[in-house]
């Protein structure tokens, strides 16, 4: 199969300066790939590219492409100038779930790009938006065989389309010092619960779901995703002193007071005399500033559990979404309370299915028809930390508030008093 070598000029800027170019990475594939269709794909691809850029237009158009049993996964892309292109006239991608905390081994990224090199271009992104491994670029055909090679050896395609997408989480307790909660093992209840609705689209439009275990959030879960699920603490934050005077004879009470004890949003840390630190726990809103400056000296308390959000979005309808609180904290100490998680991520994503609008997200069905009834309809209660957010008042309607605010503070001492 013989390549072509296209005249790429406006390309070749893009390699010039400091950076790395994937424009050099697609040259490598047509010059250097021993595999001569490999060759042929990529300089017709970079053709393409080139004329793209020419006419400030793009040539890919959709179409329909699965495999056997599925309904998603898969984001099909043929060109509409494949006449003057024709080795790269059908270039679609894969979407692959990858691992919970994006885990591998060598072996396992070995193995999966030898399947790519032998059924795609060899181009792979690790990772696309919604968290999954992105094979760009096979043909109809060699999909069906890609995904029944990989699937023998254990891997799935994620989402595409109007279904649950793929969940992320984060590294967690394997290599951060701030998790509070299980990442990996809430991810794998979600994923091995919704796994059917991942595979066959049948929602009004999208819903993701991102575990991070400290409020970090690394995963970006509160404005990317449907349900977030984060890790946090109920108890008062750990305070090392001996880590800070250490800190302080290191860095100098200046630093801290200009790094961490100015920069607290709800100014709940102070500095004393006596080059000790102290907080008002209650006033803490769990930003994380101070732990990420002074990690031996401040750390998560020890009553940990999670907070879940459910709302997050990018633009589509009504500009970007930040998660509401739902569940303020919640401990995972059993079975029974994975369970939970579960249950209310059911709950969300089954009355998601019956009362939004078509091509609408969660977020923006909450902001339609008010956050009580989206409550109401997956059976839990309001409770006056649901904020839409930080800092400000809840868009519950404020009507009957002094009565409902003690039913709220009647229940609590009812389940304190149940033990």
């Amino acid at each position: 199969m013989a390549k072509t070598i296209h005249d790429t000029p406006m390309l070749d800027e893009l390699e010039k300066g400091p950076w790395p170019s994937f424009i050099s990475g697609f040259k490598r594939l047509r010059d250097e790939h021993p595999d001569e269709r490999i060759n042929a794909m990529a300089g017709d691809l970079l053709g393409q590219l080139e004329h793209s850029y020419e006419t400030r237009k793009g040539y890919w158009k959709g179409g329909t492409v699965s495999v056997f049993g599925y309904g998603g996964g898969i984001i099909p892309r043929f060109s509409e100038v494949a006449a003057a292109f024709p080795e790269s006239k059908e270039f679609h991608t894969l979407r692959v779930q990858p691992p919970a905390g994006n885990f591998y081994t060598t072996d396992m990224l070995n193995q999966l790009a030898d399947s790519w090199e032998k059924h795609g271009s060899g181009l792979v992104t690790f990772h696309g938006q919604t968290g999954n491994i992105m094979f760009i670029g096979t043909t109809t055909e060699n999909t069906q065989h890609f995904f029944d090679e990989i699937n023998e050896y254990g891997w799935d395609l994620g989402g595409a389309g109007p279904c649950v997408r793929t969940a992320m989480s984060c590294v967690g307790a394997a290599r951060c010092e701030q998790s509070c909660a299980n990442e990996n093992a809430i991810q794998r209840h979600l994923v091995n619960t919704f796994t059917d609705d991942v595979h066959r689209p049948a929602l009004p439009y999208k819903f993701k779901f991102k575990v991070s275990g400290c409020p970090n959030d690394c995963v970006n879960s509160i404005e990317r995703s449907d349900f977030a699920v984060i890790g946090t603490w109920a108890d008062d934050m750990k305070v090392n002193q001996d880590a800070v005077k250490e800190f302080i004879e290191k860095k100098g009470r200046s630093y801290v007071i200009d790094n961490v004890i100015t920069r607290c949003p709800t100014n709940a840390i102070s500095l004393k005399d006596d080059d000790t630190i102290e907080v008002d726990n209650p006033n803490c809103v769990r930003c994380m500033h101070c732990l990420n400056v002074m990690p031996k000296a401040l750390g998560p308390g020890d009553d940990k559990g999670v907070t879940v959000l459910i709302g997050g979005k990018r633009t589509l309808k009504i500009g970007d979404l930040m998660g509401t609180f739902i569940v303020p904290f919640m401990r995972l100490n059993t079975a029974e309370d994975y369970e939970r998680i579960v249950e209310i991520a059911s709950e969300s994503i089954d009355f998601f299915a019956e009362n939004a609008l078509e091509h609408e997200r969660t977020g923006e069905m909450i902001e339609r028809i008010g956050l009580v009834n989206f409550l109401e309809g997956i059976g839990i209660d309001v409770d006056p930390n649901m904020v839409n957010s930080p800092r400000q008042s809840s868009y519950v309607r404020m009507d009957g508030w002094d009565e409902e605010a003690e039913k709220w503070f009647q229940r609590k001492l009812e389940e304190k008093a149940a033990g």
